[in-house]
């Protein structure tokens, strides 16, 4: 576990996962094991959704070797530490193309043991902790012309009852979360939004384009930064969200503000 400390504020992460985010006493993050989800983040790359219907493959200008499960292998992957100060830290991950990753939801949950990617990446992850504010970067790299959607995927804890979800002036309730469901509710061409819990926290993104909210619980909502919504199309034409590398790294970023 490595804690970043600024003013009153501390961060905590374990792997390259923000599993603590404290602000004059207040937990934003959710925790781990409380009702909800396993985790406290993660990254949704190189797609976004599931293909479980398209026998877990997506189209790809490169072949036919893009064998994905839900929000792709990069959370299959492990993090190097490559810096870290006391208010910062930066992760990586790499990938080559071809390499075959083991599949965490076979055989339960999928019947693919293996995933594959035809490209080769690195991606970095890194934490700044500033006053009052959390600033998380990521930066993608690789081949040119390289296929990719990005989401983050924070979880917040909830302390009170009916907290709002404040998105350019539209109020969403928690119950509109829930109703949604897996689907997740997309909240489209939006680079902030507002959490009115007990306290409040604002995300703010760069280089995403929307958000997608979901729960299936009331003790915590995920609020993630996405470049494409999936359930906008059919499995069959996820492709159709891709964006695709040029020659310097892609970099997006999510801005925690307490």
């Amino acid at each position: 576990m490595v804690l970043l400390k600024k003013g009153n504020c501390t961060v905590g992460i374990d792997k390259g996962e923000l599993t603590s985010f404290i602000a004059e006493g207040h937990e934003f993050i959710h925790q781990k094991g409380s009702p909800g989800w396993r985790s406290a983040d993660t990254e949704m790359f190189p797609i976004i959704g599931p293909l479980n219907e398209t026998d877990f493959r997506i189209q790809v200008p490169r072949g036919s070797g893009a064998i994905q499960d839900q929000h792709g292998l990069l959370r299959e992957l492990e993090y190097d530490v490559i810096s870290q100060t006391e208010t910062t830290i930066t992760f990586k991950k790499e990938y080559t193309a071809g390499t075959r990753v083991k599949n965490s939801k076979f055989p339960e949950k999928s019947n693919k043991e293996w995933l594959v990617w035809p490209y080769t990446f690195a991606f970095e992850k890194s934490f700044e902790l500033k006053e009052n504010t959390l600033e998380v970067t990521f930066s993608v790299s690789g081949e040119r012309d390289m296929p990719f959607m990005l989401g983050y995927h924070p979880a917040f804890k909830l302390h009170a009852d009916n907290p709002i979800i404040l998105a350019d002036q539209k109020e969403i309730t928690l119950d509109e979360v829930l109703t949604v469901g897996g689907r997740a509710l997309q909240v489209e061409s939006c680079n902030s939004i507002t959490l009115k819990d007990k306290k409040v926290i604002t995300i703010e993104t760069e280089g995403f384009e929307h958000f997608m909210c979901w729960t299936e619980v009331r003790n915590m909502v995920c609020i993630e930064p996405i470049t494409f919504y999936p359930y906008a199309v059919a499995q069959r034409e996820l492709h159709t969200g891709f964006q695709y590398l040029a020659d310097s790294a892609a970099v997006f970023k999510a801005i925690f503000k307490v």
